[in-house]
C-alpha cells in the first residue's frame, strides 16, 4: 500500500481513518477489501469493491468515472434475488498486474433531480459500499466494512512496524511530528525508566538508546509495564534487552547497551537530542550531568522519594527537573547527586507502579513541551508533585 498516497489524500485518509481495508493496487486503482454483501444463498459474504485512481502529483483528484468493480459472487438482497440494477457489466476483466475483477457496477448520484459527480473517493466508494452492507446487514446487523485491519509499513516509511492511525484519526499528525528526533536516550530502566520507554515508544523519535546493565528480575516486574512472564525471568535478562526485545514488537530502532553510564563510556551521549535520567546512583549521575552539560544537550532528571508512615500509608515527592542549554542555573539546587543509601529527602527506595508511572509521565509530558507537542505557559524547569496534598509545584521559570 501506498502509505504516502493515501496521507496526501485527504479521501483516502478518511477512509483508513474510519476503519476501511483500503489498498493502492500497482495498475493504480483503488481497493476497498472486506465489504460484505450477500449471495444467492442468502449468505453473507465480503468482496472487494475497486476504482480507477485519478491523480495529480501523486494527489487523488475528483473523480469523472462514477462505476466501480467488484471482486466477487453476484451481489443480491437479503432476500436472495440478483441486485440487477447496479450491476453495469457481468464480464470477467483483467485490469493488470494480477488485478482481475468479476462485475462492473454504476450508481449515480443525484440532488434536486440532477445528476452529480462523486465529490471525492470517499463518496464514491461509501455509496457503494453502503449498497452492499445495508443487504448484508438485514441478515446480520453486525457485520461491517470498517473492520479496522492492521496497516503494516516499509521501514522507510515509518519507525513504527504498523501505522499510527491513533495520531491520524486524532488529527494531530502535525503536532506528532516535532517529537520526530533523530535520538534520544534513557538512561536507567528501572520503574520510572521503562515507563519513559513505554511512553516515548509510541512517540515518532527515530532511535532509542537504553542504558543500564542491571538484569531484569523479578521484583522488577512489579514496577515495570506490562505483565512479564515467570519464564522471562527465571533465568533474568538485561533489562535493556528486555524492554527492547518488548517494544521492538511495534517499533523499530530501539538500541540496547548493556552497561552502566560512567566516566568510561560517556561519549556514547554524543548526537543525543535529548535525555531523560532515571538512575539513583548519585556519582554516576553527577558525571553523566557534566557531560551533557559540556555537549549542551538538553535533558530531564526524575527522582521520587516515598516514605512509610506509622499508619502504614505512604507518602512523599515525585520530581522532574529540565534542564536546557538556556537554563541550567538550578540544577545544583534541584538534582541529588548523593547515593541512596545517604540520608537525603529522596533516599527512600519505595518504589509503586503508579508512582513510576505517574513520574514518567510528568516527565514525557514536560519533554512534549519542550519540543511543541503541547502547549506550555508556564516554562516551569522543576516540577514537584505531593502526594498526601495531590498539590504540583512549578519552579525555576525561564
Amino acid at each position: 500500500m501506498s502509505h504516502r498516497l493515501i496521507s496526501r489524500s485527504g479521501d483516502l485518509k478518511q477512509l483508513r481513518d474510519e476503519g476501511y481495508k483500503v489498498e493502492i493496487h500497482p495498475s493504480v486503482h483503488l481497493l476497498i477489501r472486506d465489504v460484505p454483501y450477500v449471495d444467492e444463498a442468502k449468505t453473507v459474504q465480503t468482496g472487494t469493491l475497486v476504482s480507477k485512481l485519478e491523480l495529480a502529483d501523486d494527489v487523488t483528484i475528483v473523480p469523472t468515472d462514477h462505476t466501480v468493480r467488484f471482486i466477487g459472487s453476484h451481489p443480491c438482497r437479503s432476500d436472495g434475488s440478483k441486485l440487477g440494477e447496479l450491476v453495469n457489466s457481468t464480464a470477467v476483466e483483467d485490469l493488470g498486474q494480477g488485478l482481475k475483477i468479476d462485475f462492473s457496477f454504476s450508481r449515480k448520484l443525484t440532488a434536486d433531480g440532477q445528476q452529480r459527480a462523486y465529490k471525492n473517493y470517499h463518496e464514491k466508494m461509501t455509496a457503494y459500499v453502503e449498497i452492499l452492507e445495508g443487504h448484508a446487514r438485514v441478515i446480520d446487523p453486525n457485520v461491517t466494512a470498517r473492520t479496522h485491519p492492521l496497516i503494516e509499513t516499509s521501514e522507510e516509511e515509518s519507525v513504527f512496524l504498523y501505522l499510527d492511525t491513533a495520531s491520524s484519526r486524532a488529527g494531530i499528525g502535525a503536532a506528532s511530528e516535532k517529537l520526530a528526533l533523530s535520538k534520544i536516550a534513557i538512561v536507567g530502566l528501572g520503574g520510572t525508566g521503562s515507563y519513559v520507554l513505554d511512553l516515548v515508544a509510541k512517540t515518532l523519535v527515530k532511535e532509542i538508546h537504553l542504558f543500564d546493565g542491571d538484569k531484569f528480575v523479578q521484583h522488577n516486574a512489579f514496577r515495570s509495564p506490562g505483565a512479564a512472564s515467570g519464564n522471562e525471568i527465571r533465568t533474568p535478562p538485561f533489562k535493556v534487552r528486555y524492554f527492547a526485545d518488548l517494544y521492538s514488537k511495534m517499533r523499530r530502532n530501539i538500541m540496547p547497551v548493556e552497561s552502566y553510564l560512567e566516566t568510561s563510556n560517556l561519549d556514547l551521549l554524543k548526537g543525543m537530542d535529548f535525555v531523560f535520567l532515571c538512575l539513583d546512583r548519585g556519582a554516576d549521575k553527577r558525571h553523566i550531568v557534566e557531560k551533557l552539560l559540556e555537549l549542551k544537550i538538553p535533558f530531564i532528571d526524575v527522582g521520587m522519594g516515598a516514605e512509610l508512615r506509622a499508619d502504614n500509608s505512604l507518602g512523599g515527592i515525585l520530581r522532574v527537573t529540565t534542564v536546557t542549554p538556556a537554563k541550567h542555573d538550578h540544577l545544583s539546587n534541584r538534582i541529588p547527586f548523593s547515593d541512596p543509601a545517604a540520608k537525603n529527602e529522596y533516599a527512600t527506595n519505595i518504589q509503586i507502579a503508579d508512582l513510576n508511572a505517574l513520574n514518567a509521565a510528568l516527565a514525557v509530558v514536560k519533554w512534549k513541551k519542550l519540543f511543541g507537542f503541547y502547549s506550555d505557559l508556564e516554562h516551569e524547569h522543576f516540577s514537584a508533585y505531593t502526594i498526601d496534598g495531590n498539590h504540583l509545584l512549578n519552579e525555576d521559570k525561564s
